[in-house]
């Protein structure tokens, strides 16, 4: 399990002021959302096949926006439990809690040029997947802290278990190759 390594995590001020904590993400999410220029993004989604259940594109901006919000009070709360905790223990938690917390929104924010820019199914599966992984050690481990967090993870965990699907489900459906469908000339990749 990954300890805390204060190379691999963002400051203690993103963890410490709620505004920052709730914008960060947010914010990187939009970021990447509006890098991958969405109208190519919303029609390289509709000419995909899709798995079943799959929602309308419309949705993913509102979903994801939330969860972002939802992610970054969850590592406010369990940053300032943990901090104010006269438990060593805890406050190991909290740290650890930290550095789970910036892998995973790493991961996360790669996914789309992975899968939209580049074309890559498989990359973004397989990233999509450890960062399914990651979430759920970091909602464990905060939910030690503050058992509040680790529910206020759950929708995020279900719908990465979602999202899995959907992205395992788009690049099998698709051979695998979105070239087609998102205008990515694989011979210059």
């Amino acid at each position: 399990m990954t300890t805390y390594i204060s190379s691999l995590t963002f400051p203690r001020i993103v963890f410490e002021q709620p505004a920052v904590a709730i914008l960060l993400p947010v914010v990187c999410g939009a970021g990447i959302g509006y890098a991958t220029r969405p109208d190519q993004t919303k029609a390289t989604y509709g000419r995909l096949k899709q798995p079943p259940f799959n929602p309308p594109a419309w949705l993913f901006g509102p979903a994801w926006t939330t969860l972002y919000a939802i992610m970054g009070y969850t590592s406010y709360r369990a940053w300032t439990a943990g901090a104010n905790s006269i438990n060593p223990s805890t406050v190991a938690l909290a740290k650890q809690g930290a550095t789970l917390y910036t892998i995973q929104l790493g991961l996360n924010l790669i996914w789309m040029p992975l899968f939209f820019g580049f074309g890559k199914p498989i990359a973004a599966t397989a990233d999509i997947v450890a960062l399914t992984g990651v979430v759920g050690s970091m909602a464990y481990v905060w939910g030690q802290v503050d058992p509040v967090c680790a529910w206020l993870l759950a929708p995020y965990v279900a719908w990465l278990s979602f999202a899995t699907y959907l992205s395992a489900g788009v690049g099998y459906l698709n051979d695998w190759d979105l070239s087609k469908a998102s205008g990515v000339d694989k011979k210059k990749l």
